[in-house]
Order: C-alpha cells, then structure tokens, then sequence
C-alpha cells in the first residue's frame, strides 16, 4: 500500500476508542463463587442461573458447560461455604469443648449466609468440605471414647441442629427486611399467653416469664449443652 493509500491519522482532538474489557474466562470455580456471593446479598430466592449469568456479563447457556444444572450449583455453593469452618485437632481432654466450639463455628457461618440452611436441610453431605468436617468431628467424638454407632448418629444430630437454628434465623432476618418489629411480635406472644386459662393451661401460665426468656445465643448454647452432656453419657456408660 502506498503513503497516498494508506488511512490519514486519527485528529488530535479525537479520543481513540478504547477496546472492550476483557471478559473473564468462565470456570466452575468462578461461576460457583458468584452464587455464592448473591446468595449472601439476596438470598437464595436470588440465585438462579440467569442471575448468575448476568453477573458474569454472560449468557445461561455458557453456564451449563460448567455445571449441569441449578441444583449442582447450590451444591457446590454449600460445599464452599462450608470450607469457610475451621478444623480443630482432637483432643481427648477437651473433646465436649471441641464439639461446642464446632457448632458455634459452624452456626457463625452458616447464619453469614442465612439462606443456606435452605438448601443443606434434607440433603446428605457428599463435597469435599462438608466431608472433612464430619471426618473431624468423628474424630473428636472418637478420641473422646464415644462409641462409633452413637458418634456417627450424633455428627447428623448436630448437623441437623445447627442448620434448624440458621434456618430460624433466616426466616426471622426475612421478616426484619419486611419492617417487622420483633419486640412487638414476642410482646403480643407474651400477652396472648398470660391470657391463658390457668385451669387448661396452668404450666404454660405459671412459666410465662421463663418461656420468654433469653436470647437466641442462650438458647443455641442451652441446647448444644443438653446435646453434649447427652452424649457424654455414652462415654464408658
């Protein structure tokens, strides 16, 4: 091409155009990532595969190269959550700690996302995380002398504690963003039971006070104490 052919140069005055950004490549790791951050911003009822595709600046479809569907998806969500609770080394001496310091992990992360217990409730642990989890609190249970039929029978007991305890939770932050006013709501429970007959119910009337009391982190270590010292009851019983 000769100089009289060639294109005139861009006029100072114009701004050149600037290139696209670069898309990220998509990954299951990247994809599985983002569902999880909208499911801590919205909620699970936010997560779908189009809502994820449309964060990644892509379409449904290239999704599905990477997972089969929307369920596998919220598996694998749940599994890198659970990735998020830390491990302890048993240790014998301390092993009903250990258990309760891993319900009270476990609950910390679970209630960050509040939605998840939505979607471990009826479904069997089988990622890679959830896995290591159970391998560790049999460990502690084991290294604590509970017999193997009550441990691995007391590892879902307490899986299934912790995720009803966030589920509760979940619900009741779904009706805060809603405006509801918690104190009014248990205000009227308390009302409505003090109007009891005494005569039908007359424990239910004389316990109004202690009903009501405590918050949910009482209540969450009232029960996991009932659960271990339960459980300790095994141990050489």
């Amino acid at each position: 091409m000769t100089s009289a052919q060639a294109e005139p140069p861009t006029p100072p005055w114009r701004r050149p155009r600037k290139g696209a950004p670069a898309r990220r490549p998509l990954s299951r790791d990247l994809i599985v990532r983002t569902a999880q951050d909208i499911l801590r911003t919205e909620g699970l009822d936010g997560v779908s595969m189009r809502r994820v595709a449309q964060e990644l600046g892509t379409g449904p479809a290239s999704l599905y190269a990477h997972v089969s569907d929307k369920d596998e998806l919220l598996e694998l969500v749940v599994d890198r959550i659970a990735g998020e609770i830390p491990l302890l080394e048993p240790d014998p001496a301390r092993w009903q700690e250990q258990l309760k310091e891993a319900a009270r992990a476990a609950r910390r992360v679970w209630t960050t996302y509040s939605d998840v217990s939505r979607i471990s409730l009826g479904s069997v642990p089988t990622g890679e995380n959830q896995l290591r989890i159970a391998e560790n609190h049999l460990a502690i249970m084991r290294a604590g002398g509970v017999p193997d039929q009550v441990a691995a029978w007391f590892v879902d007991r307490m899986g299934l504690y912790v995720d009803a305890d966030a589920f509760e939770g979940s619900v009741f932050a779904a009706r805060f963003r809603e405006g509801w006013d918690a104190g009014e709501y248990f205000g009227q429970i308390r009302r409505y039971y003090e109007g009891l007959s005494p005569e039908r119910f007359p424990h239910i009337t004389s316990l109004v006070g202690e009903l009501m009391e405590g918050e949910d982190e009482e209540r969450f270590e009232f029960g996991l104490d009932l659960m271990v010292r339960g459980l300790a009851s095994y141990v050489n019983g």
